[in-house]
């Protein structure tokens, strides 16, 4: 009944190799945390390809939770515009293409 929550932040900053890990260890994650890397603001800001992460949370059929521990860059509603895409409301930034 041990399983892992696997933080995208810190794993990028210390080894990446973040796909192979995912595909790795899929049977054993249940919550993903995401922030931008550097600086650990919005996940559409700095050097990770989010979408092509999250599509393949989704080809590996990810089923637990994805969550944010991010410092916006602005006003909190206005960060979360990278999550439109996604169905969460925010306004304000790109959403990913």
């Amino acid at each position: 009944n041990l399983f892992l929550h696997l933080d995208v932040y810190h794993m990028q900053m210390l080894e990446g190799h973040l796909a192979e890990t995912l595909r790795a260890n899929m049977d054993l994650l249940r919550h993903v945390q995401i922030a931008g890397v550097p600086g650990r603001h919005e996940p559409s800001v700095g050097e990770i390809h989010y979408p092509y992460l999250f599509n393949l949370l989704d080809e590996l059929s990810y089923d637990g939770w994805v969550g944010c521990e991010y410092r916006p860059l602005g006003k909190t509603l206005d960060g979360l515009g990278w999550a439109e895409h996604y169905g969460i409301g925010g306004g304000g930034v790109a959403s990913p293409s």
